[in-house]
């Protein structure tokens, strides 16, 4: 669990510059474990000597889609450590998310956002053949938005 909001909390800050309320992504993590509807985490993990350590995670969430009668698994809170990109962690992970949705039955398709400026993200995600979609997301959000024009980001 520790290890999934500190990824969580990473992968906000190096992607969004965001610091991260740390008890809500605590209860946000814990929320999906206890209930599987929410979705689920994946992680990569290593062996070392007697323990394993977690490199690499993502979050899987669902998205019903009447035009296919069927749900989209959405890809999200995706961060592999500095220590082990590039060394195909998250190919691994993306190939096991395939795997799993295509033995379910009911999956239509797999999608993910990433910030228009993460470039090295969009090479990734690229390189295990998705394809920009031609929708954009947009969104009014209740819980950082709102923290944010309370206490606006400092201007780099």
């Amino acid at each position: 669990m520790d290890d999934l909001v500190n990824f969580g909390a990473a992968m906000a800050m190096e992607t969004e510059g965001r610091t991260l309320d740390r008890e809500r992504l605590r209860r946000g993590t814990l929320a999906v474990l206890e209930s599987p509807v929410r979705g689920f985490y994946l992680v990569a993990e290593h062996q070392e000597g007697p323990l394993k350590v977690i490199v690499g995670q993502l979050l899987v969430t669902y998205e019903w889609s009447d035009w296919r009668n069927a749900s989209f698994w959405w890809i999200q809170s995706v961060y592999v450590h500095p220590d082990w990109r590039r060394r195909g962690v998250y190919r691994r992970m993306h190939e096991s998310v395939l795997t799993q949705a295509r033995a379910q039955g009911n999956v239509c398709g797999v999608r993910l956002y990433v910030e228009e400026q993460n470039e090295a993200a969009q090479a990734v995600y690229k390189r295990v053949a998705l394809s920009p979609s031609p929708y954009l997301v947009f969104e009014d959000d209740f819980v950082l938005a709102r923290r944010e024009r309370q206490h606006p980001p400092e201007t780099r």
